[in-house]
């Protein structure tokens, strides 16, 4: 096991301690919220009641592998619950997912629950967010004249010139869950993410985008030592 997986565990056993018998459950994307999963495996099998809502097909799949039960959405929400892993989180709990590709889904199940808690290493907390490529999920009609607009919404914003790549798999154009495709925004440093979400969301054929603010409750940040527990002011 090397270094960071043992903080990714570490963070994921913390995590544990903030489910409760009975809960409605959404379950994250991505290599630390997969071990948050395993590690919630033997919690259900020693008899905790927990429905639960994947995030992507394959979460589902390995939560089904497990023996969790699982809901659509639509049926359970409002979730009391979602944790999550983060490829960038700050200590305001701003943060950018989606490089995995399922932030469309993410976001949704967040937004349907009544916390969130992002599950991370110590890797992942930076002082500003932007050094990560922000995903932005469009539709595949038009997505050239879709990343243009994306472009002149950016320089507009004060980002000129940013390098965005449209999101490549094997050698074909990456697909989401959803059957989107992902554009990746290199912007080096967000000055401020509030404004910066807002602008991207208003382009037409843009479906989601990865920054995720105001909707993480609270953030769990594993380090060599300890997990840090930081809690959204008020």
């Amino acid at each position: 096991m090397t270094d960071q997986n043992a903080l990714k565990r570490a963070v994921a056993a913390k995590a544990l301690e903030y489910v409760k018998d009975g809960m409605k459950l959404g379950l994250g994307s991505g290599s630390t919220a997969e071990m948050f999963v395993e590690q919630l495996a033997p919690m259900v099998r020693g008899g905790a009641r927990l429905l639960c809502v994947p995030t992507s097909e394959k979460t589902a799949a390995l939560a089904r592998k497990l023996g969790l039960t699982l809901a659509s959405l639509d049926d359970l929400a409002p979730l009391d619950l979602t944790i999550d892993g983060a490829d960038e989180a700050d200590r305001n709990l701003d943060v950018i997912k989606g490089g995995g590709g399922m932030l469309l889904r993410e976001k949704i199940v967040a937004a349907a629950s009544k916390q969130m808690i992002v599950i991370a290493d110590e890797s992942k907390l930076v002082p500003r967010l932007g050094r990560y490529p922000l995903p932005v999920e469009v539709v595949e009609f038009g997505h050239k004249s879709t990343a243009a607009r994306l472009g002149a919404a950016l320089a507009a914003a004060g980002y000129a010139n940013v390098p965005m790549t449209l999101r490549q798999r094997d050698g074909d154009t990456f697909k989401t869950d959803s059957g989107n495709v992902i554009y990746d925004c290199a912007l080096g440093s967000i000055r401020n993410a509030p404004a910066l979400a807002a602008a991207i969301s208003a382009i037409p054929g843009v479906v989601e985008h990865g920054l995720f603010i105001g909707i993480a409750t609270t953030l769990l940040i594993a380090t060599a030592g300890e997990v840090e527990i930081i809690e959204r002011a008020g």
